[in-house]
């Protein structure tokens, strides 16, 4: 656990600037890291990034590595573009590495906030991916951890919840790092003062119609310190912890994990273990089958939760089915939703409805795309290999299968071992197909967001990857 490095000290003393031995410090609770590591910074132009991409640059080269910033321009400022660009201006004197993403297309018009900080952990992420960075550094302070403690709070979170934001966590492209989570915001306005280092003032911070900055305000106002609030986080942390190694345990005897993307689940063992263990386990499952990167609100979980014990149970949850089958429970990614047609390009690897990572072959069909499978494409495939009936993956998730297309139909539903007969592309000359084109898919891969090994999920029916 991480150490907070709140002031304590009288209003009227200055405090120091953070030296690089205690950043050494935050950031060897965060490691290990691979030698002549390279981190990406998340720099906004504000106080706390910039101070953390100075820190963390320095840190860098003393490990013989190297730092990337990464701000992102929402477009909803006029004054954004100018911003980004001043801050690359900023790092370039010190030698650090500047690169600006843009989020294009129409704003949301509500949950503003939500949706931009969606659209940054997705630019990031994606950037990180084809770049090969492992790591990404986040700018999160001990009075951020204080404010979402209070936000958490009043959504009605569990422990889980409480326990606000983890200085790790693991996503489907990078390791999210919050070296400052422990650090006060004066400690770094202290270390940027002392470096002569200008800093840019978000208007939004102010903005009362915002709810952080109302909980902000009234923990000022309460004269609630921001130390003792992250310390009731840290502590609903440890009971994270003791609870993430007992659902891990759940998980691993009671949960079947297909490469396919659906699971099949125990109810008996579910429904034996405290409640605490068994709807953390459960959400587990659910968020991961539903490639979504958060659980369902846990009143929704409790609801599902109950119900696990009943005969029958047919519910839709986070993106996710849930079906009673045989004395087991089926859950698996609905077919609603699912994202429309991606283009097959030779060698490229994208990530599929955030569930699946998915390489293209060096030979593909021209024209050929990749998509759910649909009851449509189950209907044409079934005709062409009955015996499919009698595949493993059951009927419920066989839809949402990812499937490549061409204008002829089916071409490859790969977890099925289904291939068009007499191979797959079409020959110019439109005489038949050729038997010798593709293969269409290199690698498929079960790799949702919420990842499955850290919530101890093992796969226990063939390989997770798909060679063909």
């Amino acid at each position: 656990m991480m150490a907070l490095l709140a002031d304590t000290r009288p209003a009227d003393k200055a405090l120091p600037p953070l030296t690089d031995d205690v950043f050494d410090g935050l950031m060897a609770a965060l490691g290990p890291f691979e030698s002549r590591p390279h981190l990406a910074v998340a720099v906004s132009g504000g106080a706390d990034s910039l101070c953390l991409v100075i820190l963390a640059a320095r840190w860098a080269d003393r490990h013989a590595g190297r730092v990337t910033a990464l701000s992102v321009d929402h477009g909803l400022r006029a004054e954004a573009g100018e911003e980004v660009l001043r801050v690359g201006d900023w790092l370039k004197p010190k030698g650090i590495g500047h690169q600006i993403l843009s989020w294009p297309g129409p704003k949301p018009v509500t949950g503003v906030q939500a949706a931009a900080r969606a659209a940054r952990y997705r630019l990031m992420g994606g950037w990180c991916r084809q770049a090969g960075v492992l790591h990404l550094a986040l700018a999160h302070t001990l009075d951020d951890q204080a404010e979402t403690f209070f936000l958490r709070l009043g959504a009605g979170s569990g422990p889980d919840g409480l326990a606000a934001m983890a200085a790790v966590r693991e996503t489907a492209d990078v390791r999210l790092l919050r070296p400052l989570l422990g650090v006060g915001k004066a400690a770094l306005l202290a270390t940027l003062e002392a470096e002569g280092q200008e800093w840019i003032e978000d208007p939004s911070n102010r903005d009362r119609a915002f709810a952080r900055v109302r909980v902000r305000r009234a923990m000022a106002e309460g004269g609630l310190k921001a130390s003792s609030v992250a310390r009731a986080a840290h502590r609903f942390g440890r009971a994270r912890v003791a609870l993430e190694a007992a659902a891990s345990a759940l998980l691993a005897r009671a949960v079947w994990v297909h490469p396919a993307g659906h699971a099949w689940l125990e109810p008996k063992e579910f429904m034996a273990a405290p409640d605490d263990v068994s709807l953390r386990a459960l959400g587990r499952v659910v968020t991961a089958v539903g490639g979504r990167e958060h659980g369902p609100r846990v009143e929704k979980l409790e609801r599902l939760h109950g119900e696990l014990g009943a005969g029958t149970l047919a519910r839709t949850l986070s993106g996710s089915r849930i079906i009673t089958a045989g004395g087991k429970v089926l859950a698996c990614r609905e077919a609603r939703g699912l994202p429309g047609a991606l283009a097959a390009r030779p060698g490229e690897r994208v990530i599929w409805d955030r569930r699946f990572v998915v390489r293209f072959g060096n030979k593909v069909c021209g024209g050929s795309y990749l998509r759910g499978l649909g009851r449509k494409g189950w209907s044409e495939i079934v005709q062409i290999r009955p015996d499919l009936r009698l595949s493993s993956i059951p009927g419920p998730a066989r839809a949402s299968l990812p499937a490549v297309f061409d204008d002829d139909g089916v071409v490859s539903v790969p977890h099925l071992g289904f291939r068009r007969q007499n191979g797959g592309c079409r020959r110019q000359d439109g005489a038949g197909f050729d038997p010798d084109s593709g293969p269409e898919i290199a690698e498929m891969r079960f790799c949702p967001p919420n990842s499955l090994s850290s919530a101890g999920f093992f796969l226990r029916n063939g390989p997770d990857i798909l060679s063909l």
